[in-house]
This record gives structure tokens, sequence and C-alpha cells, in this order.
């Protein structure tokens, strides 16, 4: 999309499940997406993980967290988690 000489970005983002918070300031969430196969159109499932800053260290394994697209912070972060959705159950 342009609006005059500048382009507006759609920013990407993602709700997961942390998987790991072992790291200092960074967890490990899971993305599970479902689509149709092309073919036999039996619901497929696929899981990506995606490496977060978590600035104050307050997700735990098992949250549900909403990951937004950012800036290159280290080799593989690009995740920022914007919100914890759902605690997990203790």
């Amino acid at each position: 999309m342009t609006v005059g000489n500048e382009t507006k970005k759609r920013v990407k983002e993602f709700v997961g499940k942390v998987v790991s918070n072992k790291m200092d300031k960074t967890v490990v969430v899971t993305v599970e997406r479902k689509f149709p196969h092309p073919l036999y159109e039996k619901q497929v499932k696929k899981t990506k993980k995606f490496y977060a800053h978590d600035e104050e260290n307050k997700c735990n394994e098992g949250d549900i967290v909403r990951i937004r697209e950012s800036r290159p912070l280290s080799k593989l972060k690009r995740w920022v988690v914007v919100e914890i959705i759902q605690s997990a159950k203790k």
C-alpha cells in the first residue's frame, strides 16, 4: 500500500505457545497453522519456532503470547513479545 512517496508496511503478528524460556530476555514460541492439503484436502498442521524478545522475563513455558515482527535483535531474534494472552496453568 502506498501513500504518496511513503510505503506503508504491514506488521506481521502471530499467536503462539512459549516452549522455552531458559535464555535471558528470550523465549522460543511455536506457532501452529492449519491448512487443507492441496490434493487430498485433509487438514494439515505445520509448526514453526520463533525466537522472541521478552524484555522483563515475564513469560513462562506454556503461556500463550502474541509476537510482532521487529528489527533484528540478534542472530536469530527478529520478534518481540507484545502481550501474554493466557498464562500457563500450574
